[in-house]
């Protein structure tokens, strides 16, 4: 039986499009199947999703008789299934990316919330708050940080999940970064790069810049 992975609207659903890249970057063969999770089709679409997969949320990977259903744990089994490749060797390295994967999942969606993802593809981009500018800076140089530990190009050297987890993440917080503010950080503003320029990123960027806007109310308040 082929995987199914059950994804999201390109423009709405960055834990979908970190799933996806690690299917993607890890060569791995699947079938995917679109959600379309903007409102009010939303609510309908993801009860069905319910129907097998216990968050009633994408993605969801659907491999023979299991469900995978949170996109660190799709992340981590696309890495298995890859031979382990898309995670360091060495303990102390895989620990490191480990730990930037973990703060990505458990609280960088947090970080500047009304930056959302969506708000990457509006062509009409608002400037950044005081407060936003000082959330990015300090997710900027953590990332700097790390980049200069591990010698680049990526967090953890060579390509890993801890840098398409943050895809995302930067994608939103870059396209509200003005280039001379980003200089700061130039080991960041080449990675985000290199990232930006990958295959697979491109590929699920070229769909998502041709879908209508999905506009939250929030994001001019």
């Amino acid at each position: 039986m082929a995987r199914i992975l059950y994804s999201g609207t390109r423009n709405a659903s960055s834990w979908a499009f970190r799933a996806w890249l690690a299917l993607r970057e890890g060569g791995i063969e699947f079938e995917e199947r679109v959600v379309d999770i903007r409102k009010p089709q939303r609510f309908d679409n993801l009860k069905r999703i319910g129907e097998f997969s216990p968050p009633a949320a994408v993605p969801a990977l659907v491999d023979g008789d299991t469900v995978v259903f949170d996109s660190l744990a799709i992340m981590e089994y696309a890495n298995d299934l890859a031979g382990g490749r898309l995670l360091p060797l060495e303990p102390l390295s895989r620990a490191r990316a480990r730990s930037f994967l973990a703060w990505q999942h458990a609280g960088l969606s947090g970080l500047c919330p009304r930056l959302s993802f969506e708000s990457a593809f509006y062509p009409d981009k608002r400037a950044m708050s005081v407060d936003e500018q000082a959330q990015s800076a300090r997710a900027y140089d953590a990332f700097e940080q790390q980049l200069a530990f591990s010698g680049g190009p990526c967090l953890a050297g060579e390509l890993s999940l801890a840098d398409l987890a943050m895809v995302p993440t930067l994608l939103r917080l870059v396209s509200h970064t003005p280039a001379e503010r980003l200089a700061q950080w130039p080991r960041v503003a080449e990675w985000n790069r290199r990232l930006m320029a990958r295959e697979s990123v491109r590929e699920w960027l070229s769909e998502a810049n041709t879908l209508p806007p999905v506009r939250l109310d929030d994001y001019m308040a």
